[in-house]
């Protein structure tokens, strides 16, 4: 009988898992050819899979910025589950704030089959701290944004704000580019690489706990020492055709992969 338990548990298990639809997730019209190139070392499936994504979550992504997890979890949200996309203010401190909104928008009405669903909220801390209603969220992401709310000057209020939205043992899931340990807080800003110590201590600070690690998205090519930092490597190359073969041989950034669990389950 125990086994025949186990046999039906774990078939739920794969039908559950097999209900997502990773083909349009990945393959679908809504990816560019450049975007589905980054998948070399973005690795969007398995990171989702790893942080525990299933049919029928409340999904939240944290400052989606352009899009680009958008259009991976849009489709597997779909008709199954929630997808909130925590973005700036309507009313932001600055227009590059303003504008990142408001090509997000356009993006999401270009498609309103694809993403009519989408719940887009607005997290711009100190005024606007509701990412989505407090303790409805299973599942909360955020990729590549740490460095950019340490610069902000928003990290801690940003947590924080994760935090509420999780129901209680609600995971957060976490990609951000690694710094070399014993890093100090200003170059980790300028640079754009955190080291995994101090995003850590900000998440437990937070109230999160660590509950795994991945190196899904290591590089072990990057030094995480460049010039102008994270933004020499690939997508931005920021010092143009200067030294472009050295970068586009690294690839993109070394990064951490971590999962928090919101404790009280």
């Amino acid at each position: 009988m125990k086994v025949a338990i186990a046999l039906l548990l774990a078939l739920s298990a794969s039908l559950a898992h097999a209900a997502l639809d990773w083909d349009t997730a990945l393959n679908g019209a809504q990816r560019s050819e450049e975007n589905k190139a980054r998948d070399a070392f973005r690795h969007p499936r398995e990171t989702l899979e790893f942080f525990g994504i299933a049919e029928g979550m409340n999904v939240l992504e944290v400052s989606p910025g352009g899009g680009w997890y958008s259009e991976v979890i849009a489709p597997l949200m779909k008709d199954n589950g929630t997808y909130f996309a925590a973005h700036g203010s309507l009313n932001p401190p600055n227009a590059y704030y303003r504008n990142s909104l408001g090509k997000y928008l356009q993006k999401l009405a270009a498609d309103d089959d694809l993403y009519g669903s989408v719940v887009v909220t607005q997290l711009q801390p100190p005024s606007e701290m509701t990412a989505a209603p407090a303790a409805s969220v299973d599942l909360a992401v955020a990729f590549r944004n740490v460095h950019s709310w340490m610069r902000g000057d928003v990290l801690e209020p940003t947590l924080k704000a994760v935090f509420t939205a999780l129901k209680p043992g609600g995971r957060f899931g976490l990609v951000q580019h690694r710094a070399k340990p014993g890093t100090d807080v200003e170059t980790m800003k300028s640079s754009g690489y955190v080291s995994e110590e101090y995003v850590i201590a900000a998440a437990e600070k937070a109230g999160f706990k660590l509950v795994k690690r991945s190196d899904i998205n290591a590089n072990p090519k990057d030094t995480a020492d460049h010039p102008n930092g994270v933004w020499n490597l690939p997508p931005v190359l920021r010092d143009g055709e200067k030294d472009r073969e050295k970068y586009m041989a690294i690839g993109e950034s070394d990064r951490m992969t971590l999962l928090f669990e919101r404790p009280g389950a």
